[in-house]
């Protein structure tokens, strides 16, 4: 009589593959959910394009703007036909627009397995079998490079701005504790991350819930005097209750970045006013000149919208004016979004479309202009700068004055020369456009 022989094989975990769109706060979120599956043992991949008939795909989606929510919506219906078609197991959506409109994905797309909101990591991680591990706070799988890391130090948002839904996809202001943010960079640094880009809805707002103040301050210097750590960058910023005592850090403290961004949405009172901005034209401009004067070579980077209910013809040419005047050293402008049950959504979204755009070509053709003289005073000049990676025939890296993916950046021609990526080098700058340096190695 036979016997029967069980196989000795391994069974094979289906791989968990996290697709991420959206902003540094969704990458950040996308890596906290890795590194719990990671530590449950799991096959964990980002944005593979390699996907089997048993993997389950985590679309961690945006709800910001029309644009994003759109791109989060196509992505979504791509995978659901990928499952239609048996070619991976499950499709589970996360994030903003989850958050924000789950009643009318579930009713609409009805072959995703489950969908759940900003704050539902455990639900999460129980729908694919596993706990939520709470000593793996501050561990993440990086989808950056391993030399920076977006570093989310609160949650949320408790500023009444007319025309944004953040807080009704993100919830209230939440900070994180010191002493956890500084476990986290430590445990960053040893593994090799150079600099921690500070994120959050609001920065400047951090510790005003925990510790009944304003510790953004204090925040810096405990993860400045991190090993490791070579530059902490700030962005967003808001201007209305700007702690000043931040600058003064910047000013003592060598691995803090002179950058800032700083996202002042208009600069019309009128505007300002209905946009419930909490800050005048003439408080802007004073706040401005106020950094510029105490932190003199800072960077300041700044977010305009144009297009907002009621903008006239003289509101955006109020803007135009102080975009030529202030020339901020970096600057992205967006055309205003009509987003249900905000405040501006009971305003007439009356400007058109084509003059939306027109009117974000204008303010970015002024700044192409001003961040190329801007950018030809550096010829000549040498800078530390970290190198991101190589792209074709050039290394690309940055200065302290440039985030990624979003600033200029510093191209080194790669025939010529060797710089390792993941390293600060001296560069001296040889020629200047419009949005790139180009330069050499300082022998």
């Amino acid at each position: 009589m036979k016997t029967k022989h069980s196989s000795s094989a391994p069974v094979q975990k289906p791989k968990v593959n996290v697709i991420t769109l959206g902003c540094s706060k969704n990458v950040y979120d996308s890596e906290v959910l890795m590194g719990q599956l990671k530590g449950s043992n799991l096959n964990v991949s980002h944005e593979s394009e390699i996907l089997g008939k048993d993997d389950i795909v985590v679309i961690n989606t945006c709800g910001f703007i029309d644009n994003a929510k759109q791109e989060s919506i196509d992505t979504i219906l791509q995978y659901s036909a990928l499952k239609e078609q048996g070619k991976i197991g499950k499709v589970i959506v996360t994030g903003c627009l989850s958050e924000r409109y789950k009643p009318e994905l579930q009713a609409e797309i009805t072959n995703v397995d489950a969908y759940f909101g900003t704050n539902d990591l455990p639900e999460l991680l129980a729908s694919i079998g596993v706990n939520y591990k709470h000593e793996l706070i501050g561990e993440r799988l990086l989808t950056t490079p391993s030399h920076f890391a977006y570093f989310k130090i609160a949650e949320g948002c408790n500023r009444p701005c007319s025309f944004c839904a953040i807080p009704l996809m993100r919830g209230q202001h939440i900070s994180k504790s010191i002493e956890d943010l500084v476990k986290e960079a430590k445990l960053l640094a040893k593994n090799g991350t150079k600099e921690l880009i500070l994120i959050a809805q609001d920065l400047t707002y951090y510790g005003l819930d925990l510790y009944q103040e304003r510790k953004l301050a204090d925040l810096l210097r405990q993860l400045s005097d991190v090993n490791g750590i070579e530059w902490i960058r700030m962005q967003y910023a808001y201007p209305s209750g700007f702690p000043m005592e931040i600058l003064d850090v910047m000013n003592e403290r060598e691995n803090i970045c002179k950058y800032l961004d700083m996202p002042l949405q208009h600069v019309s009172d009128s505007m300002l006013k209905s946009m419930r901005r909490g800050i005048t034209k003439q408080k802007t401009i004073d706040l401005v000149n106020q950094i510029r004067d105490k932190v003199p070579n800072i960077a300041l980077r700044t977010t305009l919208i144009c297009g907002y209910p009621g903008e006239t013809e003289q509101d955006f040419e109020e803007m135009k004016t102080w975009v030529e005047d202030t020339k901020f050293d970096r600057l992205g402008c967006f055309t205003y979004s009509h987003e249900e049950k905000t405040h501006a959504h009971g305003l007439v979204d009356d400007v058109p479309e084509e003059v939306k755009q027109q009117r974000v070509e204008d303010i970015m053709d002024i700044q192409q202009e001003i961040s190329l003289t801007k950018n030809q005073e550096k010829v000549g000049q040498t800078f530390k700068v970290l190198i991101d990676k190589k792209e074709g025939d050039f290394f690309v890296g940055r200065t302290q004055y440039d985030s990624p993916e979003v600033d200029n950046e510093v191209l080194i021609d790669a025939s010529k020369h060797y710089v390792p990526v993941g390293s600060f080098t001296e560069i001296s700058i040889d020629r200047a456009e419009d949005f790139d340096l180009y330069g050499h190695p300082k022998s």
